[in-house]
């Protein structure tokens, strides 16, 4: 099969994915339950697409969707508290143009920025499995491929820069350091090999937002840096 040509055709190919059995069914079962609060909606319940601009210079790579946020409104970080914590900042630092991310039909615009993930399908308790990951990998590859003025990739948490880190062995298997020069730290900043900057943070997740183990200030500092590196 071709690769896609385009951002657009790759989010129609990720949409479109079942390589993993138990996240489609676990994202389908979500969605025909769903949250007694959500009663109303209709669920997204398939994987979720990459979201932003496609000239993007920073792109912006989380985890997985939310069962009751991503896989309910189909956007990435949209509709639960991780993006409730994110576009604020986002909106702050000059990257979207407002601050509250509730549905695909919103009105939000990005500018500079494109927002991914390493999984795309909403895992069961947070927590895809290894062979998940790596089922998932191509797409991100595409996607980097295909982001021509992509500079700074921004890694929410520890999964995504290491997902990132692997995308780089994928490319070239010995243009990458061992692993231990590579510390993953809240803040902390590394020029790889294929000539893109990695800005790494800790997840906007309730965890470590509701316990202060990230603020507003240290995310927003973030993605300050990430408009400096990329000349925005």
């Amino acid at each position: 099969m071709a690769a896609p040509a385009s951002l657009e055709a790759l989010n129609a190919r990720i949409v479109s994915c079942n390589l993993c059995p138990r996240l489609r069914a676990y994202c389908a079962e979500v969605a025909r339950v769903r949250r007694r609060a959500y009663a109303d909606w209709e669920y997204w319940g398939k994987p979720v697409p990459s979201f932003g601009d496609p000239k993007a210079r920073v792109l912006a790579l989380g985890l997985a969707p939310g069962a009751h946020g991503s896989n309910r409104t189909g956007r990435p970080f949209t509709g639960d508290g991780s993006g409730d914590f994110l576009y604020p900042v986002l909106h702050e630092a000059g990257f979207a143009s407002q601050p509250a991310a509730v549905s695909r039909d919103d009105g939000m615009k990005l500018r500079g920025l494109w927002i991914s993930a390493v999984a795309r399908c909403a895992p069961p308790a947070n927590k895809p499995t290894p062979q998940e990951l790596r089922n998932c990998a191509p797409w991100l590859d595409r996607e980097i491929a295909l982001l021509k003025d992509l500079r700074v990739v921004v890694c929410l948490g520890r999964i995504a820069f290491d997902g990132l880190l692997a995308h780089v062995r994928r490319s070239d298997a010995d243009a990458l350091p061992a692993r231990s020069e590579y510390p993953f730290a809240h803040g902390a900043e590394f020029a790889l090999p294929n000539g893109l900057t990695a800005i790494a943070s800790f997840h906007p997740s309730l965890q470590n937002t509701n316990t202060g183990r990230l603020t507003k200030e240290m995310l927003l500092a973030v993605f300050r840096r990430a408009r400096e590196r990329a000349e925005l």
